[in-house]
């Protein structure tokens, strides 16, 4: 089976390819067979009920400075002219983010969308989560100083981050002193008008934050990322380094609790981050990163996993 790919995403040229994860799941298409096309969001328009973007045929290989090639570009009605369309940009989840949703949703009933866009629009990465809170550290969602003060003090430690940050951008422990924290507060609300997360710090983050993916609901693998010197946070993108590591129990229940609403929600390619073997702090739908450290470690193939759940899909489709 051979399909057609469209791949909304970041400009091409910006990726580093020894760790992208949508990089790793192009290349694995196209050994497929699979035909590839790149688009960036900005590039859909809508007319007279049909949805269509200007794409460039792409091929990809791992050869650094030299790893894609365009073709001209082609005017592609998305609902007729792709099989599938891989939401892949990178956030911030803003509303040029939020239109991209709705725009692709109005096609999903002829082409496979990954994942779900509306359940990508329905399940922020801070929100979703608080459907699970029986497994998070204790959390704060605020604008309020006074509010976050006394969450310091009920907790000693806190960190406080935006609602919808990406890649460890933005994040602050406060210690018990509340040294900051009204000014920290101040800035985040002049910068931001949602209300922040504040949760209570975890000192086991010192021994990583584990990435754990999930397949169409099975867990395919997961890597350990640890903070740098001098650093709480843990994401590759700001220093962290990736280790092998295995499932707790307690980890293995907040995946199997998570499995069903995956599948329900058409949320094919998830990553949740766990810190001390049980305390889940995001579920991460948007764009998924690591899993070409988890292959490294494990001799796994998770984009292979990935178009063997894709390619059964659009065959069920018929």
């Amino acid at each position: 089976m051979s399909l057609r790919v469209a791949v909304q995403m970041d400009p091409m040229d910006g990726i580093g390819i020894a760790g992208d994860s949508t990089f790793a799941i192009m290349l694995a298409a196209q050994k497929r067979g699979h035909r590839l096309f790149h688009y960036g969001p900005e590039a859909l328009s809508w007319r007279d009920g049909r949805l269509w973007t200007r794409a460039h045929p792409v091929s990809v290989q791992p050869v650094e400075g030299g790893h894609f090639r365009f073709g001209e570009p082609v005017l592609l009605d998305l609902g007729r002219d792709a099989d599938v369309v891989l939401m892949r940009q990178d956030p911030p989840f803003d509303l040029g983010y939020i239109t991209a949703t709705h725009l692709l949703e109005r096609i999903r009933d002829e082409t496979l969308v990954v994942n779900d866009p509306a359940s990508v629009r329905n399940a922020p990465e801070k929100i979703w989560v608080l459907d699970f809170a029986r497994f998070m550290p204790p959390t704060l969602l605020t604008r309020s100083a006074t509010l976050a003060r006394r969450f310091l003090d009920e907790h000693g430690s806190i960190v406080v981050k935006p609602l919808h940050g990406n890649a460890g951008k933005a994040v602050f422990k406060i210690g018990p002193d509340a040294a900051n924290l009204a000014s920290l507060i101040e800035m985040f609300n002049a910068a931001y008008r949602e209300p922040h997360v504040v949760q209570a710090f975890v000192p086991e983050i010192a021994e990583g934050d584990k990435r754990i993916v999930l397949i169409d609901g099975e867990v395919a693998g997961a890597v350990n990322r640890i903070p740098g010197a001098g650093e709480i946070r843990s994401n590759l993108a700001v220093g962290g380094s990736a280790a092998k590591t295995e499932l707790t129990e307690s980890e293995m229940e907040i995946c199997t609790a998570l499995a069903p609403e995956l599948k329900k929600r058409g949320l094919l390619f998830v990553g949740i981050d766990v810190i001390g073997g049980k305390w889940l702090t995001e579920i991460n739908v948007t764009s998924p990163t690591g899993i070409v450290a988890i292959d490294r470690f494990n001799g796994t193939d998770t984009p292979g996993l990935i178009w063997d759940v894709i390619e059964a899909k659009v065959a069920a489709r018929g």
